[in-house]
């Protein structure tokens, strides 16, 4: 339960920080959606990065920490543009 508390918030702060630091315009992503990406992006940069270098660093990890966000603004930015997409159809 925690576990998932934790995804929750921290894919909360990853995605809003995905979404400002996205370029364009990624208004138009509902903050759900921005959450999920956050959530996605805090796993998928966190694989990622696990697979580049070493799994267990001491200490707070930054580098991995800027993957996550990376990884949340190329999702975030994925998103607002297929549902600007499908609002044009």
């Amino acid at each position: 339960m925690l576990t998932l508390l934790w995804a929750l918030v921290g894919g909360a702060v990853v995605g809003l920080l995905g979404k400002l630091l996205a370029p364009g315009d990624p208004d138009d992503v509902p903050v759900w959606l921005t959450v999920l990406c956050g959530v996605a992006g805090v796993y998928l940069g966190d694989w990622l990065y696990t697979r580049v270098w070493d799994a267990y660093t001491p200490g707070l990890d930054w580098w991995r920490h800027a993957w996550q966000i990376a990884v949340a603004a190329a999702l975030v930015v994925a998103v607002a543009n297929l549902t600007a997409s499908r609002r044009a159809h």
